[in-house]
């Protein structure tokens, strides 16, 4: 494919993010606009490996899309690139700081439904994420959610011996997200990435990071309090007690007593109905923004009484005898015939509208 390369939209520690589009607009192949990411062919494997794990996934709602890769020579580098579906509404990261820091809680749910949603499908797969964080789940212009950058996921069960990697201890995720038994144990399986959610959750909701940790703190330092000891991130207290329990089945220390995703989506927190902040409508509906006239019910139609009054009054008026407007229409017209032309100079009724 033939591509061109736009501005930067990103950068992060393996690639940076460009927007791209294709020369031929008219391969339906190809979307007219994709985001590329693109490193240093010498240091390509954390993006040939998203490449490989997205391959293997194949196709689901919750997953970002790729559109395949290419190499190019640029500036005199040679680099390696990787095409994705562009998500116009940046990441959860971005929607949470651009809210004011924090989101409202029927957001959060709807939000982490769908980090589950794409959690249960890699999961029952047959990998492991790695890095989930809201930096890494993306959002479209329609409020849909996606999870993002598979550069550390890994095959489920595979031992370190198989990988290539035993004797060695190396970190696959951002520490602020990960779980005491990768701190531990170096052991990534699936119920670090619910760890994860646990985290990610917290942050949507108070606009901080779960562990209240100082900027200018050794990472290592961080690293201990994750792994040793019984302290657990603080859950807000002024969520709702589904929310309290919930994460309490996220954070939880011993990954055999974490709930899976599956197990997470039949919890009370991320249910249809029930407590939800979402707004209803007096018949208990979601309320959604009409699209057109006709999607509008019959109670968006909604009177005072002092309203009604006014128009009885109206309406009778057009029986009364007694009242000016009384006489049929036909009549009405040869009145204002008869009073001559109309003189539409006068401004006097009329409201400037720019």
């Amino acid at each position: 494919m033939e591509w061109i390369r736009g501005h930067e939209i990103g950068c992060g520690s393996f690639a940076t993010i460009n927007l791209a589009m294709p020369s031929n607009t008219s391969n339906a192949q190809f979307p007219p606009l994709m985001a590329v990411k693109s490193s240093p062919a010498v240091s390509s494997a954390s993006l040939k490996n998203e490449k490989r794990v997205l391959d293997l996934l194949g196709d689901c709602p919750q997953i970002i899309r790729c559109f395949g890769e290419s190499c190019s020579v640029e500036r005199g580098d040679e680099l390696y690139n990787l095409f994705l579906e562009y998500a116009s509404g940046g990441s959860l990261a971005d929607r949470i700081q651009s809210h004011g820091g924090w989101l409202p809680e029927f957001e959060v749910r709807r939000f982490t439904r769908t980090i589950l949603e794409g959690l249960r499908y890699i999961h029952e797969k047959g990998f492991v994420h790695c890095d989930v964080k809201p930096r890494n789940i993306l959002v479209f212009g329609d409020g849909d959610a996606k999870i993002a950058d598979f550069g550390l996921s890994k095959k489920a069960g595979k031992n370190r011996a198989e990988t290539g990697e035993e004797g060695k201890f190396q970190l696959r995720g951002s520490p602020l997200y990960m779980s005491p038994e990768s701190v531990n144990d170096d052991e990534y399986e699936s119920p670090c990435d619910i760890w994860a959610v646990g985290c990610a959750v917290v942050e949507m909701l108070t606009g901080k990071p779960a562990w209240n940790f100082p900027v200018e703190c050794n990472i290592y330092s961080l690293l201990l309090k994750i792994g040793i000891g019984e302290e657990l991130p603080k859950i807000p207290k002024y969520i709702s007690e589904e929310g309290k329990d919930f994460l309490g089945k996220c954070l939880v220390k011993d990954p055999a007593k974490r709930w899976t995703a599956e197990m997470l989506l039949n919890h009370p927190f991320l249910a249809d109905s029930g407590s939800s902040s979402v707004p209803l409508t007096p018949k208990g509906e979601p309320l959604t923004s009409p699209r057109c006239p006709f999607d509008f019910e019959d109670w968006a139609s909604i009177h005072s009484l002092e309203m009604d009054q006014k128009f009885e009054e109206e309406s009778n008026c057009w029986l009364d005898s007694s009242c000016p407007w009384s006489c049929s229409p036909t009549e009405r017209l040869l009145q204002l015939v008869d009073n001559g032309p109309v003189d539409w100079v006068i401004t006097d009724s009329w409201v400037t509208v720019r």
